[in-house]
């Protein structure tokens, strides 16, 4: 019987014992007649433990499956048993001339151990990702968190024959293909402003390209990046609409609420030196040398040099190591209703009011800076000068990098360029896709986009924050997109972007009244969705408005409440589901109707809560009542 075994079942009859014999089909008599030979080497201790091995160096084959361990975790097998007769069978001495084939069993055994080891090892490499997954963004607890020298809202006041006017009908245009550069927009020149203006050197009033009773502002400023200064020369040319005789002007100066920061070097009327003006904290106040009855003009020209601080936690103005950031940094007179309004700043919310403006700004500074304006640039000369002009505009906002990353596409006659820094361009480029479909999206729904260019800039801070024409996003909004339309970088870049109706072309008083625009802009974020992603509706309710249980009266001022989470609540959230019903009870296309109408009346002026409701009723005439007691700490 042993001469017609096979070979490996030969020498392994010891290694292997009864059990595998028996698995081989080996009768009870052969089993016990192997057991006794005497050509065989005895058991190794080694051998022994690596059971699951013997079969490979023996050639027997179980009637169980084999167990691979490669895939070990998807093929199911049958637990092992613990069988105790094994370990207590007494073992054969080693013979010597044995020694050898056992050691060759062992080499063979750690071979195969070492060529797992790497292959498992190999695996396991293939398996890991390349970089860690990116976590699922939080809820944004709220847009705007403006410290008291980076607030920006406001409105302005519109000649009365341009109340009615009717908006175009906004034709959209396919979104391009993305193109992408990492130059700065075309820089265009002017010959440089002579240091001092007087008033021979002041433009008419008639020279403006638009004719109207806005205030027109021009800038000149040598921009110091490196040094983080400027030096500018302002002229405004002003007109006096608010139906008194004005004795004085009062300028918004946000500058000077850092120490040292704003130096006024001269003020003048019409060529002539101001002499009585009083300058504390951000109010300016200029007794004028001659009154200013109702329906006249004067021009103001200002000579000011401004040290740029360092951009604190969460503020927009100011610099840090790679950018600095011009916001609300020129003087400005601020709008006159039954006396001058300029409130005091909060930690949360926006305090300045702003007039409708004319806006010019000529600007130089070093080589290789880029800047992000609301404007596009335009080619008027040499001497490394660059203008940019808004009209109709409540602020002009600059950003300023020599790192910035610039990719850019246009939607009709207009251009929107993203501004971004190295590492984030997944999102910066993806923003422009966000921003095309917000403006087809706005410009359908409420009127056409007010501006010729919307610049979207990454910056350092803590949410994102609206200018004319430029909108300023969080670094971490880029760091948590994952490409997905379900993020912060998405709804609060459209929340922004819906600021351009609802702040820029129609404005309010962001003190006392900051649901109209506010409240507008975070519903807008949801007509945005329900137009391009319908699916994520649900989705949008739960991350920006449920999530946060909003309670409180939506016409709060930034006066009433003691934190940001209770202001916010109120009027940015509690002010969404007060719009969404009110959509409900007037219909869908009332609803629209009635905004593009309010939108239409109220272009670059301010508007008010009771405004708001008149027009309203105007439009459908339905009660209000019970949907304004609701929501709403008194009735209008």
């Amino acid at each position: 019987m042993v001469a017609i075994l096979p070979r490996g079942l030969l020498q392994t009859r010891r290694l292997c014992g009864y059990s595998h014999l028996r698995r081989a089909g080996i009768p009870p008599l052969y089993q016990r007649r192997l057991f006794s030979g005497r050509d065989l080497p005895a058991q190794s201790p080694r051998a022994h433990r690596r059971r699951s091995l013997l079969p490979l160096h023996a050639g027997l084959s179980e009637s169980r499956p084999r167990q691979d361990r490669y895939r070990k975790r998807l093929l199911p097998h049958p637990a092992r048993q613990r069988r105790l007769h094994r370990p207590l069978r007494p073992r054969q001495p080693i013979l010597p001339q044995r020694l050898s084939m056992i050691r060759k069993l062992q080499t063979s055994n750690y071979r195969l151990l070492i060529t797992f080891f790497l292959l498992s090892s190999l695996l396991l490499s293939f398996s890991l990702p390349s970089s860690p997954p990116t976590p699922t963004p939080l809820p944004f607890a709220e847009i705007v968190l403006p410290k008291p020298q980076t607030s920006a809202s406001a409105t302005p006041f519109q000649p009365a024959a341009q109340t009615d006017t009717p908006i175009p009908t906004f034709t959209s245009s396919p979104i391009p293909t993305l193109t992408f550069t990492s130059t700065a927009p075309p820089t265009a020149t002017q010959t440089p402003p002579p240091s001092t203006l007087t008033v021979d050197t002041v433009p008419p009033a008639s020279a403006t390209p638009i004719v109207s009773s806005r205030p027109n502002y021009i800038l000149n400023v040598t921009l110091d990046f490196e040094n983080k200064s400027l030096s500018a020369d302002e002229t405004i040319r002003y007109y006096n609409t608010t139906g008194t005789t004005l004795s004085d002007l009062v300028f918004s100066v946000q500058p000077n609420i850092h120490p040292g920061a704003f130096t006024l070097n001269a003020i003048a009327q019409d060529g002539v030196a101001l002499g009585a003006y009083s300058f504390s904290g951000q109010r300016l106040s200029a007794a004028l040398n001659q009154p200013l009855p109702n329906g006249s003009a004067t021009t103001i020209t200002l000579n000011f040099r401004l040290k740029i601080p360092k951009k604190g936690s969460g503020d927009v103005f100011g610099y840090d190591f790679n950018q600095i950031n011009l916001v609300d940094w020129y003087p400005f007179i601020v709008p006159y209703q039954d006396g001058w309004v300029l409130h005091d700043p909060m930690p949360w919310g926006e305090h300045l009011v702003y007039d409708s403006a004319d806006i010019e700004l000529n600007i130089k500074t070093d080589s290789g800076v880029i800047l992000a304006v609301g404007a596009s640039p335009e080619a008027n000369g040499a001497d490394g000068w660059t203008r940019y002009r808004m009209y109709g505009a409540r602020t002009l906002a600059v950003s300023a990098s020599d790192e910035f990353i610039v990719n850019e596409t246009t939607l009709g006659n207009i251009n929107i360029r993203s501004y971004y820094f190295n590492g984030y361009q997944k999102g910066g480029d993806d923003m422009l896709i966000y921003a095309s479909e917000a403006l087809q999206t706005y410009s359908a729904e409420f009127a056409p986009y007010p501006h010729q260019t919307l610049a979207i800039v990454q910056s350092d801070m803590d949410d994102g924050q609206e200018y004319d024409g430029l909108v300023f996003l969080a670094t971490d909004f880029y760091s948590q997109y994952t490409g997905s339309a379900k993020s912060n970088l998405t709804t609060i870049g459209v929340h922004e972007i819906a600021h351009q109706w609802w702040y820029s072309l129609v404005g309010n008083d962001h003190a006392f009244e900051p649901w109209l625009d506010e409240a507008l802009a975070t519903y807008s974020e949801r007509i945005f969705f329900e137009n391009n992603y319908p699916a994520s509706i649900s989705w949008w309710w739960q991350f920006r408005v449920n999530y946060f249980k909003p309670t409180g009266y939506v016409d709060a001022t930034i006066y009433d409440y003691g934190s940001f989470r209770n202001y916010t609540n109120a009027v940015y959230f509690r002010g969404a589901l007060f719009l969404d019903d009110m959509r409900e009870q007037m219909g869908y296309g009332n609803f629209s109707k009635f905004i593009t109408a309010y939108a239409a009346r109220y272009a670059h002026r301010r508007a008010s809560t009771a405004e708001f409701f008149a027009l309203a009723r105007e439009t459908i005439n339905v009660n209000y009542d019970g949907l304004i007691a609701d929501y709403f700490s008194k009735g209008y």
